[in-house]
């Protein structure tokens, strides 16, 4: 199975010619009936081989954070020599299984191995020298320290996608940015006084700005056959949550309670303008993100209006139905979304059936 990686490399390294890469790609696009972009590829795992590195990865970076603790334990949170020896073990893998082979799955947990030594890192450091109980009685102080430390993670993220050009790395970098962010308008605002209200709102903007930010790597691949469009899959995974988890708790789903006739609707119809927006972007990681939110409000629809028994069948049945039919017609429904938009807008995003 060859993937747009390799053929990107084949035509870098001079095996096929550019125009036998593009014949190759019209090939399998009429085979499928769909154009490249409408399938939304990402590299996971090119051979069992995959799994077996990232087993073997798994346990010497647990083996590094267990010889790590036992060496200098810390009491009030994550050792700091542990976080450094997952981070160092991490990156020296990656120099051979992401530089040289290129596997994807095994960069992947590498790079989060990577990006998570280093807070973990910088955490220990902070707790030792301070002190969980100084966090307690200046809160203002901690605040800072933490978002310093999650600037920094994202200052190592930069240097790690420098070096290996994983593309999860940008979305990392992303996350730690905004938690940058958030911890630092916490912080000034005041620890102590802040709670849902705050924090609900801070996470949907910053998932707004990076929607946006991955809309920007996405629009400069209009045809996903680079990097960008790998890119631009991890952050628009990001963000769906951040984006939908806030606007399903402002309609009263998270709580935990009865959440009512209202709410339920307003689940669907906010579902519903989420898969119109899927759509027209070109990405399902919105509508995968929500899909626990609506299953929810279907199963006490069902169960509101008598089918008591049967309500999480008919859940599973309507939703299940419903995915299929939108997998099975992406492309046709896609190309209805797309086209009343305007010309300036259907310019900037992914190519459809139409436009190819």
């Amino acid at each position: 199975m060859y993937t747009e990686d390799d053929l990107r490399q084949a035509v870098a390294s001079g095996a096929i010619s550019a125009d036998a890469a593009d014949a190759l790609r019209n090939s399998v696009r009429q085979t499928r009936e769909a154009p490249a972009t409408d399938e939304e590829h990402f590299r996971l795992i090119n051979s069992f081989n995959d799994i077996f590195v990232t087993i073997a990865a798994v346990l010497l970076l647990v083996a590094m954070a267990g010889i790590g603790d036992a060496l200098i334990p810390s009491n009030d949170g994550p050792s700091a020599l542990a976080g450094l020896l997952v981070a160092g073990a991490a990156w020296g893998m990656a120099e051979y299984f992401t530089r040289q082979r290129r596997m994807a799955l095994p960069s992947i947990v590498l790079l989060l191995a990577f990006v998570g030594g280093v807070f973990a890192t910088l955490l220990g450091l902070i707790l030792a020298t301070f002190g969980g109980d100084n966090f307690g009685q200046n809160q203002v102080l901690g605040g800072l320290l933490i978002s310093g430390a999650t600037l920094a993670t994202s200052v190592s993220a930069y240097i790690h996608w420098r070096r290996f050009m994983v593309p999860i790395t940008v979305a990392a970098g992303a996350a730690a940015l905004a938690a940058t962010a958030i911890a630092l308008i916490v912080t000034a605002i005041g620890p102590g006084t802040v709670g849902e209200n705050v924090l609900i709102p801070l996470v949907f903007v910053a998932g707004l700005v990076i929607f946006s930010f991955a809309m920007r790597w996405d629009t400069s691949d209009r045809e996903r056959q680079t990097r960008r469009s790998d890119v631009a899959f991890w952050l628009h995974l990001l963000a769906a949550p951040m984006i939908a988890h806030p606007l399903f708790h402002w309609l009263g789903v998270t709580g935990g309670e009865n959440i009512g006739l209202g709410a339920a609707i307003g689940v669907l119809v906010v579902y519903i303008a989420m898969g119109i927006v899927a759509l027209a972007i070109d990405r399902r990681a919105l509508l995968v993100s929500a899909l626990a939110y609506v299953l929810a409000a279907l199963t006490f629809l069902f169960d509101r209006f008598g089918a008591v028994e049967l309500n999480v069948a008919l859940t599973a049945l309507v939703i299940g139905s419903a995915l299929l039919t939108l997998s099975a017609f992406w492309t046709p429904i896609r190309r209805a979304v797309v086209r009343p938009l305007p010309q300036d807008l259907q310019s900037r995003l992914p190519i459809t059936a139409a436009a190819a």
